[in-house]
């Protein structure tokens, strides 16, 4: 498993957090991804969903595939960085891209691969298909959650405000943190 280290995680958050402000100004919801090797920045992406009309285009898929194009298809000794918990289809990427920890801002008890679907954690995957899958990565919920809330409430107030009370994206400390 994967050491924490508190230097790392602030500086890797903090610049996924940046990543994530400024793809509001190309039109795109804020949420980025960086990804560190044994605490050593790698790579970095936000949304490209709005500006390549693709849905796939998810930050977390983009930054695994520039990741897995500098390293390999062997991310074990990575950490992904998050502004909210990745969905199931980016659960899915960082599962097979076998990540060893993952860390992220706020919960998607909607749509999040953790919360909701549980693809992050789930040890039948690798049980099942350990030629694909590792062991779960080590998951660390809730980290920077205030400054992510932060982006969000910035990028536009409204639409936070109709976010939060539908509960999509909360802090770790329940639905209205």
């Amino acid at each position: 498993m994967l050491q924490a280290d508190g230097d790392a995680d602030l500086e890797m958050m903090q610049r996924c957090i940046a990543a994530a402000e400024a793809s509001t100004g190309a039109g795109e919801f804020p949420f980025a991804a960086v990804i560190a090797s044994n605490g050593s920045f790698l790579c970095e992406s936000a949304n490209r969903v709005k500006r390549d009309h693709d849905v796939n285009g998810h930050a977390e898929i983009a930054a695994i595939a520039k990741a897995q194009a500098i390293r390999g298809s062997n991310l074990a000794d990575c950490t992904i960085y998050s502004t909210v918990e990745p969905c199931a289809l980016c659960s899915y990427a960082i599962r097979e891209a076998r990540i060893g920890r993952v860390v992220y801002g706020l919960r998607s008890p909607v749509m999040g691969g953790h919360s909701r679907w549980n693809i992050l954690s789930d040890t039948n995957l690798s049980t099942v298909l350990p030629e694909v899958f590792l062991p779960a990565p080590e998951i660390v919920p809730g980290f920077l959650q205030d400054e992510v809330e932060a982006v969000f409430h910035r990028w536009n107030p409204l639409f936070w405000r109709v976010i939060k009370a539908r509960g999509v994206f909360v802090g770790d400390g329940g639905e209205n943190s």
